[in-house]
Parts: C-alpha cells; sequence; structure tokens
C-alpha cells in the first residue's frame, strides 16, 4: 500500500488549510435563511454547525431537523442541544412541504434529533412529514437521515414507508469508539437497522467521521461490516469539535488520506463513497439518489 502523509496528532484547534470555507453570503443563502426563520424551522445546518451551510443554503438547499432542536442522546461530537424535548409539533410536517416548496427544492433531506421518550420515537412525524412533501411537490425527491431507533422495528419501518428514496443513518464512527463518541447507541444495532432499511427495498446510506481516534483498519473494518448489511452509498468527512466540551480532535485527516479510503470503499463493494474534509452526510445529497 502507498506510504500517505502522517499528519500529527492536533494538540491544538488550529485547523490545516484544507479545512477552510466561505463565509456564507449571496442572495440565495439569504433567500433561504428568511424562509427558515419565517417558517420557524430547524436546520441541522444551523444547529450542527455545518462548515457547508454557506455553500448549500447558497444554492438553494437545506437539510430540515423536524422534532424539535433538543436531543435526549449525549453524543460527544454532536453539537445540538441534549435535555428534554418539550416540542411535539403536529403541523410541522405541513410547514416543512410549504417551505421545500418555497425554495424550488428538488433533493430535500431531512433529519431529526433523537426521541428516545416518544413511543414510537417520532416515526409519526417523519411519516407525515415525507407524505406531505411528496402531495405538495411529487417530483422532489427525498433523503430521510433517521435516528437509531433503539431497535423498535415497527417505528424503523412507519420512518421509512412513506416513499423518500433515499434513507440514511450514521454510524459515526467505529466499532471500539461507541462507548466514547456514541455511549446511548450500539453498533451492531445500528448495523442491524440499515439491514433492515435494504430489506425493506430503500437506497440506503451511512457516514463516518475521521479524527476521533480511529485507525485506518477499523476504519476498512467498518467498511466492511456496512457492505455486508447492505449498504449503498457511505461519506467520510473530518469531525470537527463545536466545543471544549466535545470530543477532541485526535488528528486532521491529509487529503490523500480521504482519496484512499474511497478508493478503498469502491473496492470493498459500495456503489457510492463521498470521502474529503469538508463532507457531511447531505453534502452533495442529490448525487446519491
Amino acid at each position: 500500500m502507498i506510504e500517505l502523509p502522517q499528519i500529527s496528532p492536533a494538540s491544538s484547534n488550529r485547523k490545516p488549510d484544507w479545512l477552510r470555507v466561505k463565509l456564507p453570503i449571496g442572495e440565495n443563502y439569504a433567500k433561504v435563511r428568511k424562509l427558515v426563520d419565517e417558517y420557524k424551522l430547524h436546520t441541522i445546518c444551523q444547529s450542527g454547525n455545518c462548515p457547508n451551510m454557506g455553500e448549500c443554503w447558497g444554492e438553494g438547499t437545506a437539510t430540515f431537523m423536524i422534532l424539535g432542536n433538543v436531543c435526549t442522546r449525549s453524543c460527544t461530537f454532536c453539537a445540538v442541544a441534549t435535555g428534554r424535548p418539550q416540542e411535539y409539533d403536529e403541523d410541522e410536517p405541513r410547514r416543512v412541504a410549504e417551505a421545500i416548496q418555497l425554495m424550488q427544492v428538488k433533493h430535500a433531506v431531512i433529519t431529526s434529533v433523537n426521541r428516545d421518550e416518544l413511543k414510537d420515537k417520532g416515526a409519526e412525524i417523519w411519516y407525515q412529514t415525507v407524505r406531505a412533501v411528496k402531495e405538495t411537490t411529487p417530483a422532489t425527491t427525498i433523503e430521510t437521515l433517521i435516528p437509531d431507533v433503539k431497535a423498535n422495528w415497527d417505528a424503523l419501518i412507519r420512518m421509512i414507508e412513506g416513499g423518500q428514496e433515499v434513507v440514511s443513518h450514521n454510524m459515526e464512527t467505529v466499532a471500539r469508539l461507541y462507548r466514547y463518541v456514541r455511549p446511548q447507541a450500539k453498533y451492531e444495532r445500528s448495523l442491524e437497522q440499515i439491514k433492515r432499511t435494504k430489506e425493506f427495498g430503500k437506497r440506503n446510506k451511512s457516514g463516518i467521521m475521521l479524527g476521533l481516534g480511529e485507525t485506518k483498519d477499523e476504519v476498512f473494518q467498518a467498511m466492511d461490516d456496512l457492505v455486508a448489511h447492505g449498504l449503498d452509498v457511505l461519506t467520510l468527512g473530518q469531525y470537527l469539535q463545536p466545543t471544549k466540551m466535545h470530543h477532541e480532535v485526535i488528528e486532521w485527516i491529509h487529503p490523500d488520506t480521504f482519496a484512499m479510503y474511497k478508493e478503498e470503499g469502491l473496492k470493498r463493494g459500495l456503489a457510492y463513497v463521498e470521502s474529503g474534509a469538508l463532507v457531511r452526510s447531505s453534502y452533495h445529497a442529490e448525487r446519491h439518489i
């Protein structure tokens, strides 16, 4: 195997040059921001501090986050607030659908916080949101980035039977790091969720963050596990620490290493791999249908 550039552990928050992003500006960006505010919608772009918000919003796209912006999980990588959610808005599906129509979105991405306190994990709002979008703008294709349903497989079916074209569920990291990065999740359970989604007949997708302390062999093993459970599309991106309270960045992954991972993923049987420092789950999502 070709020897790739070695990057020292990230002992400070100073980012390498390849992680620079443009400030969000422009007419389309302003239009999307106005619609998001006017319809009182949440986006993972804002709640997750996504580095691609300027680019995506500038192109008239956004990833909508339903079921509020407070999560019942306490993952150590995530910028979304943790706590006891109060929001459950049955009118939310209509507002999301109308905003997507006004934005003239060709491919919509919808995600949500975890709602472990709800018996159905929020599945009914998921279903109604997808149906509302399909009824309002039938030509719009949809990707849903769904949370861990904690083996509530009836809830999973309800979440994915609305008519969306792609169903995504992020692994986030390699098996060894789960108890540090996703303490309320289980590696095998997420793999099972991906498998059941595929068995339902959906094109499925997952994402892994790099730079959390994983080894190359562990990433390769995760790829093999995902292929074995029927995954179609994988995204790989650089983890960025939201605050000093979150998991630290252990390593800045070099662009050549991301290119190598893309090549390896395709060799291992994945249909599509998006791999790069600034890649996030919904980045270039329209290409993943």
